[in-house]
């Protein structure tokens, strides 16, 4: 019994084969089905609508490292090129330069420089233009960032040979490497132009010659017009050209894009960004940007004795709704802030305090604080120094709502405090001349994490440390941050001053800004990254496409080749 069962399984796997061998011999007699796909191919021109217009097209008058003009900033970013870049985390890498080397003391930088880059007129690049445009900086005349000239004057450069070039600093500076980022100049146009004529000149008003994937072909009062480098160094632009059309205001620029005039544009506020959201063809890109908006304290007025206080400052934030406000107010378009140093860079420490909205939480440390209602006023006060301040803001709607939201959430833990909206310039030079009890503002930030500038003790009376922040610990950590070339060591060091930052709140963080970027659908694979510089998002602007054409595929995954 047992063999006769084993046979007859024996006689069915034989069955079960031949058909099997059968039915693969009639499938490869018939031909593959034909597939065909859609891929992009190079082919058209992306038109930005701007509003404002362009001054100088030049990288060292408009650097993306300091305050400029976006529209010259944007398009040095696409026409010119520095020795480094920065990764999406702030990380410098390698661009015109292939390599580098820093001493031990951190006072020497030699760069190494690619063989196979060209200007757009065909000529070298080499070491002789990355010295003249330090030189160029260097010049008493210079007409750029005075803070970027002050910078490059004590600093030596010295050509190695052709393709070397060495920095040599006075003393150690670990920012130094973000400001090789700036786009080089060709010194074989520009070596007879002086410094004082560079933003008048011909070469930054009309014909600029970069290195980079898009060169000017031409410049008109409304209008800038890129083409595709042919000579590129690195891989080719889908694109045909990029072309920037100016506009002096909002109505114009929108009209434009609803006849189909232009593809993208940014939005200028909220109430233009409501505009969009029906819009069918129309896609909104959202990205984190370099700064933050913040409440500074007036840490040094002597009426204010209670922003000394730090249980009255950590009540203040823990006293607010900030993602209610972002979502209330910024449509959503901001992200709650914790730490001075953005989340967006590689010197981020994700692991600090974050304050929740917790009012009973902020009413505990006021009362622990001694900032009680003794008469029943239903406003805060200790030594017969009521617990009040005026809150000082700009004119834009939004800002003056958010005032107004962060009034109201004060009030309802015994805080009083008075809105006052002015001018943005007014607001600006409060700020500045430290007139003020707290201001709600928004500052942009640089890809550069060091927050020696905006919070060292020194920057308190004529610097940008507009709350007077004085603490020896943060000023012994940022010092020692800038003496450093350890990158593991300078890591910790910024972790550790975010921590110290969280815990005694010397301002209060309130939002991260996001940066909306409409584009119409005809422009595939757009992606914006978190944005240290605005520029920034045009990163994959090579990937862009707007023409794609259909290829045959011969198999399962495997495109026709036999037009090749």
């Amino acid at each position: 019994m047992t063999r006769h069962i084993m046979w007859q399984a024996a006689l069915a796997v034989s069955g079960i084969g031949l058909i099997f061998i059968v039915l693969f011999r009639l499938a490869s007699s018939v031909p593959p089905e034909e597939v065909t796909v859609e891929v992009p191919t190079v082919g058209g021109t992306y038109i930005e609508g701007v509003l404002g217009f362009s001054q100088a097209i030049n990288p060292i008058l408009a650097p993306a490292m300091v305050p400029a003009n976006p529209v010259d900033q944007d398009l040095a970013a696409l026409v010119f090129e520095g020795l480094t870049s920065l990764d999406e985390t702030g990380q410098l890498v390698p661009a015109l330069a292939t390599s580098w080397e820093v001493s031990e003391d951190g006072s020497t930088y030699e760069f190494r420089l690619r063989e196979n880059v060209r200007w757009h007129d065909g000529a070298p690049f080499t070491s002789l233009d990355a010295a003249f445009t330090v030189q160029a900086m260097q010049d008493p005349d210079f007409q750029g960032d005075p803070n970027l000239g002050e910078l490059w004057r004590a600093v030596t450069v010295e050509q190695v040979d052709t393709y070397t070039i060495r920095f040599v600093l006075e003393e150690p500076f670990p920012s130094f490497l973000q400001y090789t980022t700036l786009g080089m100049l060709p010194a074989h146009l520009l070596s007879n132009v002086p410094a004082a004529d560079l933003p008048s000149s011909e070469f930054s008003t009309r014909k600029p010659v970069g290195t980079g994937p898009f060169m000017v072909e031409g410049v008109a009062q409304d209008r800038i017009v890129l083409v595709t480098n042919p000579d590129y160094w690195r891989f080719k632009p889908y694109l045909d050209g990029i072309e920037f059309w100016f506009y002096a205001d909002w109505a114009g620029l929108l009209e434009d894009y609803e006849a189909g005039n232009i593809q993208g544009f940014h939005p200028p506020n909220l109430e233009a960004l409501k505009d969009l959201l029906e819009m069918p063809h129309l896609k909104l890109y959202s990205a984190e940007s370099a700064g933050y908006g913040l409440v500074y304290l007036n840490l040094a007025r002597e009426t204010l004795p209670f922003f000394q206080d730090l249980g009255v400052r950590q009540a203040l934030l823990y006293a607010l709704d900030r993602q209610g406000l972002i979502d209330r107010v910024l449509l959503g378009q901001g992200l709650v802030a914790d730490s001075p140093i953005l989340p967006m860079t590689w010197a981020s420490n994700s692991a600090v305090r974050h304050y929740g909205y917790d009012p009973e939480r902020a009413i505990g440390l006021l009362d622990a604080s001694g900032w009680l209602d003794a008469d029943g006023d239903l406003i805060r006060e200790k030594e017969g120094v009521e617990l009040a301040f005026t809150l000082t803001t700009n004119d834009d709607p939004a800002m003056v709502q958010m005032a107004e939201e962060m009034s109201r959430q004060w009030r309802a833990v015994g805080v009083e405090v008075t809105t006052r909206s002015v001018a943005s310039e007014a607001a600006l030079g409060a700020v500045r001349d430290r007139d003020f009890d707290a201001a709600l503002v928004e500052i942009e930030l640089t890809a550069d994490p060091d927050p020696y500038p905006l919070w060292h003790s020194t920057q308190a009376e004529s610097g940008q440390n507009f709350a007077g922040f004085a603490n020896d610990d943060a000023d012994q950590i940022m010092e020692e941050a800038r003496q450093t070339t350890d990158p593991e060591k300078l890591l910790e060091l910024y972790h550790a001053f975010q921590e110290l930052f969280a815990e005694e709140v010397p301002s209060l963080l309130i939002y991260y800004p996001v940066y909306v970027y409409a584009v119409d659908s005809q422009v595939e694979n757009v992606q914006i990254p978190p944005l240290l510089h605005l520029c920034d998002r045009f990163r994959n602007v090579q990937e862009w496409y707007m023409v794609t054409e259909e290829v045959s595929v011969s198999g399962p995954g495997e495109l026709d080749k036999s037009s090749e």
